[in-house]
Formats: structure tokens, C-alpha cells, sequence
């Protein structure tokens, strides 16, 4: 499946180059691993698209409304992070 989506525009660069290799999403639409995200650069100042996009696959989907591993009072204080590997 194609799944077309705005990305602001210092998340665009960094993806465009390979520094960024993941992407954060409210999970309000399907994916699943072989889908391939159309990311269309969206300036939100403007409130428009640039013109640019770029063409990821999804490798892996990790979908949770709740993670359960710490307790509440620390992910509250701390919040989560998502680390891409190598």
C-alpha cells in the first residue's frame, strides 16, 4: 500500500539525507511492514507543500496506545524515546 503523508521540513531534510531513519506517527491509519510512505514536504508557516517529497518502505511497525514496562510516575517524569539501530 501507498500511504501519502506531510512531514515539516527539518524532519524532511534529515530523512532525505539518511540521518533520520524512523518516523513517529499517530497511529489514526493502517500500516504495516512493505507499505511505502510518499513524505510530502509541508511547510507550516505557509501552510502548503513545497513540491519535494521522498519514498520510504516501512521495514517495521511498532503500534501501542500503552507501554507497560516502567511504572507510570516515570514514563509521566521521563517520557518514551524511540531509538533507530543500525
Amino acid at each position: 500500500m501507498i500511504i501519502k503523508k506531510k512531514i515539516w521540513p527539518k524532519y524532511f531534510k534529515d530523512i532525505k539525507s539518511g540521518k533520520k531513519n524512523f518516523e513517529l506517527r499517530l497511529a489514526d491509519f493502517k500500516c504495516k511492514s512493505g507499505d511505502v510512505l510518499v513524505l510530502r514536504e509541508w511547510d507550516p508557516k505557509k501552510k502548503e507543500y513545497t513540491g519535494r517529497q521522498t519514498r520510504k518502505k516501512a521495514k517495521y511497525v511498532l503500534k501501542t496506545k500503552d507501554l507497560t514496562f516502567w511504572p507510570k510516575r516515570d514514563t509521566e517524569k521521563y517520557g518514551f524515546q524511540i531509538i533507530a539501530l543500525k
